[in-house]
């Protein structure tokens, strides 16, 4: 009994750091908001400071959390951190050129709710991870309210291509997923900063070639690279960490449900500081979202046999 309590002491301890995760990128969107009214820059310009910016935070934080045992990685584990790293890459890359065809909402709407269906199959095949009734039943709920918290609209598309924009969302969502996926399979054999460190360092080095033929911004006021440096450190390095961390005791289904407080943490805050409105229908999503979530946390209960 006291090891089952021990069990979902931890899992709700992996969920709070998945969703704080969740809650520091929520501010990611109000961020480059700010940094596109301060300079004229692309949406790789930013994706590629990110990461760069914060790898060499990573790095240093997990020489000194492991030591030299920083470097003490399975090759298969370090291919596993490289893919981790070229998903996260390919994820900002297929985002980014969504929001080009069809829109922030229609591309932020696919891209959030297919995610986490993607996780739950991907884990079924791969990793032998069966959802329960409860997080099916989460699932449902926090796909409803992500799409009303999103907003159901039109696609966006001034000349856009919308079947390219939804193929590029559905990549994102797919990478993102398995990024997902690929981090449960790390986080109970290496320190929770190793593998985000490495994988980051490689995501850096795939997105480079794209973010240089799309044309690198490096001109940024000091207000502009100081909001840049808090994207890296902030909501990547920290995040990431606290979600791999996070992972050990959270299967990757929940785990994926658990991010999509995001785009809740990204709408009030836009609400509060940019004054944009969430609407009814946001409300009610934004209700669905933390009714998903207290299902997950909620303590499971057993029948006690009758031998007990």
């Amino acid at each position: 009994m006291q090891t089952a309590s021990r069990a979902h002491a931890d899992s709700r301890h992996g969920l709070f750091l998945i969703l704080f995760s969740a809650m520091l990128w929520g501010t990611v969107g109000i961020t480059t908001k700010a940094l596109y009214g301060l300079a004229d820059t692309t949406p790789l310009s930013i994706g590629i400071f990110r990461l760069a910016l914060a790898v060499p935070v990573l790095v240093a934080a997990c020489r000194l959390a492991t030591g030299p045992a920083m470097f003490r990685v399975a090759r298969r584990d370090l291919g596993t951190m490289i893919v981790v790293g070229a998903m996260t890459a390919l994820y900002q890359v297929c985002y980014f050129a969504a929001i080009r065809q069809i829109g922030v909402a229609a591309a932020t709407l696919v891209t959030l709710c297919t995610a986490p269906v993607i996780v739950a199959l991907l884990s079924a095949i791969l990793t032998g991870e069966r959802p329960s009734g409860r997080v099916i039943l989460s699932l449902a709920c926090a796909l409803a309210g992500t799409a009303l918290l999103v907003g159901l609209r039109p696609l966006a598309g001034e000349g856009g291509n919308i079947p390219l924009g939804i193929a590029q969302a559905l990549g994102s969502a797919f990478s993102y997923a398995a990024v997902t996926v690929a981090s449960r399979t790390l986080a109970g054999r290496y320190h929770p900063l190793q593998p985000v460190a490495i994988g980051f360092a490689a995501g850096a080095l795939f997105l480079l070639p794209t973010a240089l033929a799309d044309g690198l911004v490096l001109t940024y006021p000091a207000a502009g690279w100081a909001l840049l440096l808090y994207l890296g450190v902030v909501p990547t390095a920290l995040a990431y960490a606290l979600f791999l961390a996070g992972m050990r005791t959270t299967t990757a289904t929940a785990a994926s449900i658990c991010t999509l407080l995001e785009p809740l943490v990204s709408t009030v805050l836009a609400w509060l500081i940019f004054g944009e409105r969430l609407g009814p229908l946001g409300a009610v999503g934004a209700v669905l979202l933390f009714g998903a979530i207290g299902l997950l946390a909620r303590p499971v209960r057993r029948r006690q046999s009758s031998a007990a």
